[in-house]
């Protein structure tokens, strides 16, 4: 039971849908002062079908990468597909009769998701296998749904300027980007195979690690220079920690090998600390009001 439990998280991404969902829930507190369970359900249910729908496209690289659930995935590619097609028709349903303003917002993401794990670009591409624009493709689809969710929903709190938002969202942007190199790295051999061309495929894993390197200190810097100009609160600030304990964790990872294990891991760790976030305002800790 316990391997079967392990290879459907692993076929659904599962730590990927639940840092989304933690994002969510966690960045609609820290802007809105709201806990909106329902909205980060959904995110949840937008990530888990385009990650299962990227599961059946991606079988040659996850096969060559060693991802658990991949023979799975394979003999059963049918019903894979079906579950998640039928997850995002009733989930629109939902959205069309309860939070229809979320539905423009859901249609671009799920538009760029296609994009994304299908070859619809010229030339039959998919997003994917361009180096730039496939980590900037999947770090947009969690702005979308971490920020543009909550905001289209809900009011801002009142010491959450534009400025504020602006300031958050890019160093969201710029610390999810370097998820997505770190997660190039360890699928580096599977890409080069698809001719995925990311970062360490075209430059080296060296380089590549510096790239991932690069966008965390810049993700810090940006909440770091936002806090001295009194443009986010200290709540928001707070959060440039996260990049800086991630740096000095992948270090030693990226120099033995980073391996399936370490980025799940990963993964998990950052939705604790979103989680943390909660506990930090329940317990009554400094900028937590």
């Amino acid at each position: 039971m316990r391997t079967t439990l392990a290879t459907l998280a692993s076929i659904a991404r599962l730590h990927i849908v639940v840092i989304a969902a933690t994002g969510t829930l966690t960045f609609a507190w820290v802007l809105c002062g709201a806990r909106p369970w329902g909205l980060a359900l959904l995110c949840a249910s937008d990530w888990f079908v385009v990650n299962l729908l990227n599961r059946v496209v991606d079988l040659k690289e996850d096969a060559a990468n060693d991802i658990p659930g991949t023979a799975w995935v394979a003999r059963h590619r049918r019903a894979v597909l079906a579950v998640g097609f039928g997850v995002l028709g009733l989930s629109f349903a939902l959205t069309l009769a309860l939070a229809p303003v979320l539905a423009p917002l859901r249609v671009a993401f799920h538009a760029l998701g296609f994009a994304y794990n299908w070859p619809l670009l010229p030339g039959r591409r998919r997003i994917k296998q361009l180096a730039f624009w496939k980590n900037t493709a999947s770090a947009t689809g969690f702005l979308i749904t971490v920020f543009g969710y909550p905001l289209a929903l809900l009011a801002r709190r009142p010491d959450v300027s534009p400025a504020a938002v602006g300031a958050t969202v890019l160093f969201f942007f710029l610390f999810e980007l370097s998820y997505e190199v770190l997660y190039d790295l360890r699928d580096a051999e599977g890409d080069r195979l698809a001719e995925v061309h990311t970062w360490p495929v075209l430059f080296g894993v060296q380089t590549g690690f510096r790239i991932a390197a690069g966008q965390m200190v810049a993700a810090f810097s940006v909440l770091l220079v936002a806090y001295l100009a009194r443009a986010v609160p200290w709540r928001i600030a707070v959060m440039a920690v996260a990049p800086l304990a991630q740096l000095a964790v992948t270090s030693r990872m990226v120099k033995r090998g980073i391996t399936t294990t370490d980025c799940v891991a990963l993964t998990w760790l950052g939705a604790g600390v979103l989680m943390s976030y909660h506990v930090w305002e329940r317990l009554g800790l400094p900028g937590a009001a």
